[in-house]
């Protein structure tokens, strides 16, 4: 977290660290960590937007039985993500009260903090990977073993390089451009930013109001990546991060695509907008010091009608949805639409 813990953001440049523990756990297992089932643990917070890809992955795919999953407290103090959902304050599979500790078993003055998503091998409760950018690529590629039967391909070899572009465009003006914005130090730094954020959100509203989804006419990455940042954008980015040039809901292209995807099993169902709005307002200090959470916005529309059907396209190719969420992993009322 830095030595000034939360009360940094906003007081200094923002730049979003590499993820340091890069290994990669593969069919080979030739970075020493195979795909194996029961043997990890995926440790997320809902709340953040590079952690709730991979919990729709993991849905997608069917993988609940195979990686489990711990959810950490959507506000997290300068220690780290802390396990204060779970009985004792600890993880029940990896006994532990914060993450930092799975981290610590695996290497000691780590640079870039503790960050979710992060993979932990449960025999020895070191961490394995917290590369966010690789572990649903991973999931998607090298998991497949272990995948539902019907699980969707979500990184298709033929797609691969559009894929990739779409993404990289994503991710440098709107995933992580909001957060540009949002931790500004200067008002030159927020507007360059802010002016990216809505130019690629114009160009993609154009891409997609031909298309049912960014790449084919099947769901991929590119659309998990897009909506993480598209379902917080009126909770917490509109507001708390000054990307207020619009909203999601007065765009018709993007609204209607954000609530396709909701609608679609395990994008919306994984969604907890109560530990999202606790996070931002409550966490970073240093751009919202009261700790206030409005109210506000009213979520009712993600379940209104978006005909975007009518595009056509097969959410899930050849395969099927996934069952149901499973009891212990569904979203507490307060957190979903009413």
């Amino acid at each position: 977290m830095g030595g000034d813990g939360n009360k940094a953001y906003g007081h200094r440049t923002f730049r979003r660290s590499r993820s340091h523990f890069a290994d990669r756990i593969t069919a080979d297992g030739r970075d020493g960590w195979p795909v194996q089932a029961d043997r990890y643990r995926l440790v997320v917070s809902r709340a953040c937007p590079w952690a709730s890809r991979a919990v729709i992955s993991r849905r997608l795919l069917g993988l609940e039985d195979a990686l489990s999953m711990g959810i950490a407290d959507p506000v997290q103090d300068d220690r780290s993500w802390r396990f204060t959902l779970d009985p004792d304050d600890r993880d029940p599979v990896l006994g532990i009260r914060f993450l930092s500790e799975a981290y610590d078993r695996r290497e000691t003055g780590y640079p870039g903090g503790v960050s979710v998503p992060a993979i932990v091998d449960v025999p020895s409760g070191r961490l394995v990977t917290n590369d966010f950018q690789r572990i649903t690529l991973d999931l998607a590629t090298e998991w497949t073993a272990l995948h539902r039967s019907g699980a969707p391909e979500l990184y298709p070899a033929a797609r691969r390089g559009e894929i990739d572009q779409v993404m990289a465009e994503v991710y440098a003006d709107v995933n992580n451009g909001v957060y540009r914005a949002g931790f500004a130090t200067h008002q030159k730094e927020y507007e360059e930013a802010c002016t990216a954020v809505f130019r690629r959100l114009e160009l993609l509203g154009e891409r997609l109001s031909g298309q049912r989804y960014l790449v084919g006419d099947t769901l991929t990455e590119a659309d998990i990546r897009l909506f993480t940042t598209l379902v917080r954008f009126d909770a917490v980015y509109h507001g708390h991060f000054k990307c207020n040039r619009w909203k999601l809901t007065e765009h018709p292209v993007l609204w209607a695509y954000a609530r396709d995807l909701f609608q679609t099993p395990g994008f919306g169902d994984t969604v907890d907008f109560d530990h999202i709005k606790r996070h931002y307002y409550q966490v970073h200090t240093g751009i919202n010091p009261t700790g206030i959470v409005p109210v506000g916005p009213d979520l009712g529309g993600w379940l209104s009608p978006h005909h975007r059907a009518e595009l056509g396209g097969r959410p899930f190719g050849d395969g099927t949805p996934p069952g149901p969420v499973p009891p212990g992993e569904r979203v507490p009322a307060q957190g979903r639409p009413a």
